[in-house]
């Protein structure tokens, strides 16, 4: 039974993508997918990218069924877990600010509630550049930074010890959004805007038509597929281990009974740039003081994998809190998350057309910071498969061939 959803998602990939060229011309296609808002897309994976590209095609007039195998935002997927940080820092790279900037717009204009703002706290124990050079972009877009003195910064915030910490940055506009709960309020708006959702794994089998376990297809003609960890496994010649799922644990810790000092309000997100990443989030709904390393951890079936936290992980999480926070240095663990990250191999998404089939779409690549940015990947991704408008050039699909280096966002845009 390994990797059942993964074989079941295949489709049968060199059938099906013959099969899906052959079924509609290409001229068809353009007709419908660019001049007719009726044309039919299946969108295959309804975590937060999947979820806001259907909503995004649906509002835009297309004819939409959203698929997925174990539900929006559920704990094998990418999108899981409790909180995600959303903030505007970005180095030099001014497309992913102006993304924050419209995924702001649409995650309000959603629902509200799915954000709390809380500001981000960057400490840097060395180089900060990687803030200085986001700057100039940054107060072009509309946000504010404010640099401040490790002194000032340790004044306001006690609870923190600032031992090592070179410089000092505040990020106004930055905070958390809920995850898993923010995937069934897309999912729910795109029925309700008259998409169809189906919870079933796509069959192997025929040509053409989506196969579904319980015996029914879905036909469409563009197919978008935005699966997440398994978006090499779906399609290994193109994708393949260019976007490696990395165990990424996460850690919630109880703070001090009575106390408010570590809870959003109080306590912004923080996040630790040294040799490694350090990042958490204040107490959101009294889950608790949330920790998680950005280091890339060991490779993930994100299908089988046992999701437990491990003894090595918690010790160096209370290490940290030890030197960082010492007053949760003996806190309690009171709850973990085993999610995974979907790497790329420069830390970019990944939004293209299959280069064998033109009808059909790949989104993926989150690489630990897409959860974000999910309205304005549907929204560009829409506009993509709809109008024929191009998508920048850092999430094609022909730049991962002469990448030898592997990075992280954080490395590839300093």
């Amino acid at each position: 039974m390994r990797d059942q959803h993964a074989r079941n998602v295949l489709i049968s990939r060199r059938a099906f993508l013959a099969a899906s060229v052959a079924a509609v011309p290409l001229s068809g296609i353009a007709r419908r997918a660019h001049a007719d808002s009726n044309a039919r897309i299946a969108v295959v994976g309804a975590g937060a990218f999947g979820s806001w590209t259907a909503l995004q095609l649906r509002n835009a007039g297309a004819d939409v069924t959203l698929i997925d195998a174990w539900g929006p935002g559920n704990s094998r997927s990418s999108s899981g877990g409790e909180t995600r940080v959303i903030r505007a820092i970005y180095g030099a790279d001014r497309v992913y600010v102006e993304m924050v900037k419209r995924a702001y717009e649409l995650w309000e204009t959603l629902d509200p509630s799915l954000y709390v703002e809380t500001g981000a706290m960057w400490m840097h124990r060395g180089d900060d550049a990687y803030v200085r050079s986001s700057l100039p972009i940054l107060h072009d877009v509309g946000f504010i930074v404010d640099k401040l003195s490790v002194s000032d910064a340790a004044r306001k915030y006690p609870q923190i010890d600032f031992s090592g910490v070179k410089s000092v940055y505040y990020e106004r506009r930055a905070g958390a959004l809920s995850a898993r709960r923010a995937c069934g309020v897309v999912r729910d708006a795109f029925v309700k805007a008259g998409g169809r959702y189906r919870t079933g794994s796509v069959k192997a089998g025929s040509l053409g038509p989506l196969r579904l376990e319980d015996g029914s297809s879905v036909e469409a003609d563009v197919y978008v597929f935005a699966c997440g960890p398994w978006l090499g496994r779906v399609f290994p010649d193109v994708v393949g281990d260019r976007v490696r799922p990395s165990r990424q644990e996460v850690y919630y810790f109880g703070t001090p009974r009575g106390s408010e000092r570590y809870r959003a309000g109080n306590l912004p997100i923080w996040i630790d740039f040294g040799e490694r990443i350090i990042y958490g989030i204040p107490d959101i709904a009294a889950r608790g003081f949330k920790f998680a390393d950005d280091t890339r951890g060991e490779a993930i079936d994100p299908t089988t994998a046992e999701r437990k936290p491990t003894q090595a992980g918690i010790a160096r999480a209370r290490h940290f809190l030890a030197e960082r926070f010492p007053e949760l240095a003996k806190a309690p663990l009171i709850a973990a998350e085993v999610c995974q990250y979907e790497n790329s191999p420069d830390g970019n998404l990944i939004m293209d057309r299959h280069p064998n089939a033109r009808n059909v779409w790949l989104l993926g690549g989150g690489s630990g910071h897409g959860f974000k940015l999910s309205p304005a990947v549907g929204e560009m991704a829409t506009a993509a498969i709809l109008l024929g408008k191009d998508v920048p050039a850092q999430f094609r699909l022909e730049r991962l061939r002469n990448l030898e280096k592997r990075k992280t966002q954080f490395e590839s845009k300093d």
